[in-house]
C-alpha cells in the first residue's frame, strides 16, 4: 500500500501538468496567453507542464479560473482507457419512486451522467434543474411513466423519451418491476477567460 501512495504522490505534479497542457491546448491558448491570463509567467506556467516543481494552492486556482475548469480537474489523473462499473459498484441514492445508481460520468461539452435506476409504483415530482440541464430516459424492463410534468409519456421496453429538465417533471412505475438507464446532460461551464470574446 506504501508503494501505491508514494507512486500517486509522485505522480501529482506530473499528472496536474498533463491536465494543465491538454486544457490549454484545447482551449486554443498559447502559454503566454493562459500565462497572462492566470497571472503568472511563462517560465512558471511551462515547468508546471512539464511536472516540475509543485505549484501552490493560489496558482492552480488562478489556472482553473483561467481555463473555466475546476480545480479537480486540474488535479486529477487521467482516467483509465476503458472505465468498468460492476452491478453493486456506484453511488446510490433514493427518492419516494426513483432509485439511482451513478455509473458513469462523461464530460461532452459538459458532462453527461449515465444512471441505471429503479422506479416504483408510485409518483415522484421533481422540481426543476438548473437551464440547460436535459434528461434521457430508456426503459429496460416494466412500463414508465415520466417526462414534463404537463406533458408526460408512458415508455415499455426499448421506448425512450428526452426532454428538458429545467421545469418540473414526474416518474412513475406502472409494472411490478420497472428498470430503466438515465441520462443527465449537463451543459458545459462559462468558456475560459483567456479565451471569451470581447463586446460586439
Amino acid at each position: 500500500m506504501l508503494v501505491h501512495m508514494e507512486r500517486a504522490q509522485a505522480e501529482g505534479p506530473r499528472a496536474t501538468g498533463r491536465n494543465v497542457h491538454r486544457l490549454r491546448t484545447a482551449a486554443g491558448l498559447s502559454l503566454a496567453d493562459l500565462a497572462a491570463a492566470a497571472g503568472i509567467s511563462k517560465t512558471t506556467l511551462h515547468g508546471l507542464e512539464l511536472g516540475d516543481g509543485n505549484p501552490t494552492l493560489s496558482t492552480l486556482w488562478a489556472l482553473a479560473t483561467a481555463l473555466g475548469v475546476s480545480l479537480g480537474e486540474l488535479l486529477e489523473p487521467p482516467a483509465p482507457p476503458v472505465a468498468v462499473t460492476r452491478a453493486a459498484q456506484g453511488p446510490r441514492v433514493d427518492g419516494a419512486a426513483v432509485h439511482a445508481r451513478l455509473l458513469h460520468r462523461i464530460p461532452v461539452r459538459g458532462t453527461v451522467e449515465v444512471y441505471a435506476i429503479d422506479v416504483d409504483q408510485a409518483e415522484q415530482a421533481s422540481a426543476a434543474h438548473l437551464p440547460g440541464v436535459e434528461e434521457c430516459l430508456v426503459v429496460t424492463e416494466g412500463a414508465v411513466r415520466t417526462g414534463p410534468g404537463d406533458a408526460p409519456v408512458e415508455l415499455a421496453p426499448g421506448d425512450s423519451v428526452h426532454f428538458s429538465a429545467a421545469g418540473e417533471h414526474l416518474y412513475r412505475g406502472l409494472g411490478e418491476r420497472n428498470r430503466a438507464v438515465l441520462l443527465m446532460l449537463h451543459p458545459a461551464s462559462v468558456p475560459p477567460l483567456a479565451g471569451r470574446a470581447g463586446p460586439g
